[in-house]
C-alpha cells in the first residue's frame, strides 16, 4: 500500500516536500510516478524515477522546479516542489509500476493523495 503525504497550505513561491511511503511492499524494485489532479481537471502527469533513481521524467510544467528523489533503505519516494505557483493546487498521487512513463495506467499501484494547496 502507498501513501502520499506531506501536502498542506503554502504561498506562492513557496515549497513543499511530498513523501511516498510503502508498506507491505517494497518500493525499491519499483518504478515510482507522481501524479496530481486539481479540481475539474484530468489527473496530470508530474513525473517519475526509475527503481535505481538514475533516470527521471518530469512534465514540462514542472521541470526545473520540481525534483523526485528516493531513499530505497526507507522505501520512500519524494517530490519536492519549490517555486509553488497556485496552478500547482491539487491532490498530489504517487504510483508505483514497471516503466518509466507518464500514462497513469502503466502504473499498477496508487496510494491515497495528499492536498496542496498554493495561494497567490
Amino acid at each position: 500500500q502507498l501513501q502520499a503525504s506531506g501536502g498542506g497550505l503554502v504561498q506562492a513561491g513557496g515549497s513543499l516536500r511530498l513523501s511516498c511511503a510503502a508498506s507491505g511492499r517494497a518500493l525499491s524494485t519499483y518504478v515510482v510516478g507522481w501524479f496530481r489532479q486539481a479540481p475539474g481537471k484530468e489527473r496530470e502527469f508530474v513525473g517519475t524515477i526509475n527503481w535505481r533513481g538514475v533516470n527521471r521524467l518530469y512534465a514540462d510544467s514542472v521541470k526545473g522546479r520540481f525534483t523526485i528523489s528516493r531513499d530505497n533503505t526507507k522505501n520512500t519516494v519524494y517530490l519536492q516542489m519549490n517555486t509553488l505557483q497556485p496552478e500547482d493546487t491539487a491532490v498530489y498521487y504517487c504510483a508505483a509500476g514497471g516503466t518509466l512513463s507518464g500514462t497513469p495506467n502503466t502504473y499498477a499501484y496508487w496510494g491515497q493523495g495528499t492536498l496542496v494547496t498554493v495561494s497567490s
